[in-house]
């Protein structure tokens, strides 16, 4: 199933039978099967390990499986596959036999927003901050959304829900150009930065996809992106020229939810938000988020300007933002231990491990402190050789890099492709470079001191060290 998804029209959910999950496992897969069982649709699923997923969706009703194999189908009318699983996988095998139907991950989220006002987030970085941001605006405001999000919200221990509410908040995929599935009503797009060119081949061809999502959303409906991104301004004149309401949001002078006077203390981001054509007059507003970094700032300006230009007062939102409490895997912290703080973000772009190791910095407390240590695993034999050079500039922000070899996830090894590609690169010989990822604790807290900040990133299972660094600083 690798490479880019051809898009199909949504199918409503009733019409999809018993559902069969390969993976079930997954964030996304787990989420939607839990919005269908939620629905009273009939669902099993497999995936290649026990997990508390599995338990808690077995718990909600699904018949899960341990392993891969044709029997798990049982009388599945649709099987849902994501683009990690290979065309060898025996239950794809199995569906096609049979001739079921077989739906992307995307068409199966496309199928429970059937009838919904979809909200949908986009972009080549902070999809999942800002889906989170605004999926808790709406739960804390009573709108009782439905919500697929690619991370666990921190405050509701999960991140997919039916809702009851109008609203649908999507994290709209677009690696393998999955999101051309959906049609919303209003969508965000963050910003614009080549990627993904194992799927695209090329940054020319990512770019276009924004184009073709644009031309996704309903007639008159609500585009917001960053006025301070180049990837989103172009985009936005498109947009205008469809006829779509657009709104923008960033530090530029231009923008219609203007950013200024971000503030880092801590875990915590303060600015204020600006704007004089909204739906409420001329406002000025004071927001805090409880997650650090700029970054983090504009993708909560997002979230505001989007539910303003909904319909929601900006002094209810703020009051919601303050209650944001993170997402999983997004500058999560996992623990302090010896004086060292651990937190693990799921950066696997230079962009965003430039954006994380800055915020990092924030609360090392500056150069003057402690200092940044970065335990980075890059993710995919051909994003590690493309950007192997941006990678290990990104990683010179950091004071020590321990750098770990390439997660494979859906690609095949490529002879000269490790992760010495991106600690060679680092600057001033700040990296130390460790194939596995089992040294990788030990020499982390060996490295660390007292007042230092440990971030472990990527999108593997470097996630899964956080936990160990912290034992080996206690146990030290």
């Amino acid at each position: 199933m690798s490479g880019l998804v051809t898009p199909v029209d949504p199918v409503p959910l009733g019409e999809l039978g018993r559902v069969h999950f390969v993976a079930i496992g997954g964030v996304g897969m787990s989420g939607i099967a839990r919005i269908m069982l939620a629905r009273g649709t009939q669902v099993s699923g497999s995936d290649s390990a026990a997990s508390p997923v599995l338990d808690t969706l077995a718990g909600l009703g699904a018949k899960v499986h341990v392993g891969h194999a044709a029997s798990n189908l049982g009388d599945a009318d649709t099987l849902v596959v994501s683009s990690a699983i290979r065309d060898d996988n025996p239950e794809l095998a199995e569906a096609r036999r049979r001739g079921l139907r077989v739906l992307h991950r995307a068409a199966a989220l496309a199928s429970v927003m059937h009838d919904r006002r979809v909200i949908a987030v986009t972009g080549t970085h902070g999809k999942t901050t800002t889906t989170s941001m605004l999926a808790t605006i709406l739960l804390e405001t009573g709108a009782d959304p439905g919500y697929a999000i690619g991370g666990t919200l921190a405050a509701a221990g999960t991140n997919a829900a039916d809702g009851g509410g109008p609203d649908f908040v999507a994290e709209a995929d677009e690696s393998d150009g999955s999101f051309l599935m959906y049609c919303p009503d209003a969508a965000v797009i963050t910003n614009i930065e080549a990627d993904h060119l194992d799927n695209y081949g090329t940054a020319e061809a990512y770019r276009e996809s924004f184009g073709r999502f644009i031309h996704k959303i309903a007639p008159g409906g609500l585009l917001v992106t960053c006025a301070d991104d180049p990837g989103t301004t172009e985009l936005a004149a498109t947009a205008r020229a469809l006829g779509l309401r657009v709104r923008t949001y960033g530090e530029s002078a231009d923008a219609d939810y203007r950013v200024s006077g971000i503030a880092a203390t801590g875990m915590q981001t303060d600015f204020t938000v600006t704007a004089t054509e909204d739906p409420f007059g001329r406002i000025e507003t004071f927001l805090t988020v409880g997650v650090p970094g700029r970054h983090n700032a504009l993708n909560a300006a997002a979230a505001f300007a989007a539910v303003v230009e909904l319909g929601t007062g900006p002094e209810r939102i703020a009051a919601a933002l303050r209650a944001y409490r993170g997402a999983a895997r997004r500058m999560e912290p996992k623990g302090e231990a010896a004086g060292v703080r651990v937190l693990d973000t799921y950066a696997h772009h230079p962009t965003e491990l430039a954006a994380d190791l800055r915020a990092a910095r924030d609360l090392a407390g500056g150069s003057e402190a402690g200092r940044v240590i970065a335990v980075f695993q890059p993710h995919l034999y051909s994003r590690t050789r493309i950007f192997a050079a941006e990678f290990g500039a990104a990683l010179g922000l950091a004071d020590v890099a321990v750098v770990l070899d390439v997660y494979a996830a859906r690609e095949d090894p490529e002879p000269g492709v490790t992760g010495k590609l991106v600690a060679d690169a680092v600057p001033g010989g700040k990296a130390r470079y460790v194939p596995s990822s089992a040294d990788a604790p030990a020499v982390t807290a060996a490295l660390a001191r007292s007042g230092d900040v440990v971030l472990t990133m990527g999108a593997g299972d470097v996630t899964r060290l956080g936990p160990l660094i912290l034992e080996e600083l206690a146990a030290r």
